[in-house]
């Protein structure tokens, strides 16, 4: 059985690689490096298994303080 499926979006085949995430908790954005992400090789999707998405909250919410911090552009389109 495969951990992902097929893409609920469009149908497409996922593939497991490991990728750098962004995630969002509290309107704050981390980025997390070396997460297993499953990627729909038709429209680019990404999917997690649940122990992925546990890992990563955990990861967010139960570490002192980041590897190191970069700084996000933020841009407002008119």
């Amino acid at each position: 059985m495969k951990p992902y499926g097929d893409c609920t979006y469009c149908g497409g085949e996922v593939v497991e690689c490991v990728q750098r995430v962004d995630y969002r908790l509290h309107g704050q954005l981390y980025i997390l490096e070396g997460v297993p992400t499953g990627v729909c090789q038709q429209c680019g999707e990404q999917f997690f298994t649940a122990d992925t998405a546990h890992q990563m909250e955990s990861a967010v919410t139960e570490t002192k303080g980041p590897m190191e911090t970069v700084p996000i552009p933020v841009i407002a389109v008119k």
